[in-house]
This record gives C-alpha cells, structure tokens and sequence, in this order.
C-alpha cells in the first residue's frame, strides 16, 4: 500500500483501571502509537472495551481520557476514519463520541473489503457456542427499559457502583485468562468456522479475548485476535496484502 493505506486494529484498552494512575500511563501509551500509526493509516478500528466502564446520561458523560478523545479527535479532523466498536465493557456508548470526536460507531460486528480481501470485524463477546450465562446478562445490559432505570440514578451513584464492579473484574485484578484452551474449547474459532460454511472470509478480527492469537483456520483463511493494552500492548497492522500482529514498544 502507498503512503495513508494501511489499515489498524486494536482492542481491549480497558481505560479506567486499575487504578487512575496507571490508566493514565496507558492512555499516553495509547495516544503516542495512534500519533505514531496516523501518518499512514487510511482507517484505524478500536474493537471494543477502550473503556473499562462506559454510560451515558442525556447531559453527561463519564470524566477522563480526554487524551485519547482529543487524539481521536485530531485524527477524525484532519480526514483519516476511526471506527469504534462497543465491547462488554462500554456497550452503553451512544451519539456523544460520534458526535464530538467524528468516532463511527458500531454497535455490532460489520463486513469490510479492503483491496481484494475480506473482514469480518467485532469485539467478538457473545459470540460462537457456549457462554449462555454471559448471553443472557448481555441481553438484560442491552435491554431498554432496564438502561432507563439505570439512568435514573444519579451519575455519582451509578457510576460509583459501575467502578466498584469493574474493579472486581479479572482485568482489573490481573487476572485474566491468557490461556489458550484449544479450538474445541475456544468460543470464537468455533464461530469463525462456522461463518466460512457460509461465506469466505480472509481475516477474522476479534478482541474481548485478552490473548493476542493468530490461527489458521483454512489455507485462505485466518483469525486474529487483538489481545489487549494491559500486559501485551498489541495491535494488527495490515498493508493491503498481508495482516501482521505486532507489539507496541515506546
């Protein structure tokens, strides 16, 4: 690809934990590869989980990262796409990012062609076989009714209540699985092969996973996942022919 053709991905940044000071220390770390990468990238995709906690109020939104924000922002202003995906973490983002950093938002996994080859692109939560527990509190997150009871708690509350949680989590904590279980146990291979028997597919990118993978799944076909910007700092990098996964080192 020539100059401002390449496209990038990555996920999982998690901003807001574990604590302010070294969410913040991973927010410079984020900001200086997106001011590294904008010099050639056509299009840059965040898959998911940028945020460890996401709401939004009619009037307001969650304090912080205005580094980031404003990186994007500078990013979106001078004509190169960033396109956000809601992961887990942050499916409550709505029209505030879209609308104040030119973010395009994607609320579901999308279809892309670059050059002659094809993407299916998602956080990759909810996926695939399995995981019937998460599937269902997925759906009482996604319920309507239930964000408008959320929302009438005052933001000092529901946002205090959100972190407690989210402080909880396995990310948060440092304990994550980065294990890889094999391909009858791993949720989103299963659905990668499940997809080619309905149409071919070049690259599958995924998050959510938290371990960067690589996995061939036919002699045409292969599934990346992001990994995530706690212990890996990882990203894909694509060229208009071949997808690399690559590591950020300042």
């Amino acid at each position: 690809m020539s100059f401002k053709q390449k496209i990038y991905f990555a996920s999982d940044f998690h901003l807001g934990v574990p604590t302010y000071e070294a969410s913040l220390a991973r927010e410079k770390r984020i900001v200086a590869w997106l001011d590294e990468i904008k010099k050639e990238a056509a299009e840059i995709f965040l898959v998911g989980d940028v945020f460890d906690f996401w709401f939004e109020y009619r009037y307001t939104a969650p304090k912080g990262f205005v580094r980031l924000l404003g990186k994007i922002a500078e990013i979106t202003d001078g004509g190169t796409p960033v396109h956000l995906f809601t992961g887990n973490h942050d499916m409550w983002l709505r029209n505030y990012l879209p609308k104040e950093i030119g973010i395009t938002l994607h609320t579901q996994p999308i279809e892309r062609t670059f050059g002659k080859k094809t993407f299916f692109i998602g956080h990759g939560d909810g996926l695939g076989p399995g995981d019937k527990q998460y599937k269902f509190i997925k759906k009482l997150f996604a319920n309507s009714f239930l964000q408008w009871c959320f929302a009438r708690l005052h933001p000092n509350l529901a946002f205090a209540t959100a972190h407690y949680f989210s402080s909880k989590s396995r990310i948060a904590t440092g304990n994550a699985d980065a294990t890889y279980l094999g391909d009858d146990k791993e949720w989103l291979v299963a659905f990668c092969k499940e997809k080619l028997t309905e149409k071919q597919y070049d690259y599958f990118i995924f998050g959510h996973r938290h371990l960067p993978l690589e996995i061939k799944l036919t002699e045409q076909s292969k599934y990346i996942n992001l990994g995530e910007w706690i212990n890996y700092y990882t990203y894909a990098e694509f060229d208009g022919k071949d997808i690399r996964l690559k590591y950020y080192k300042l």
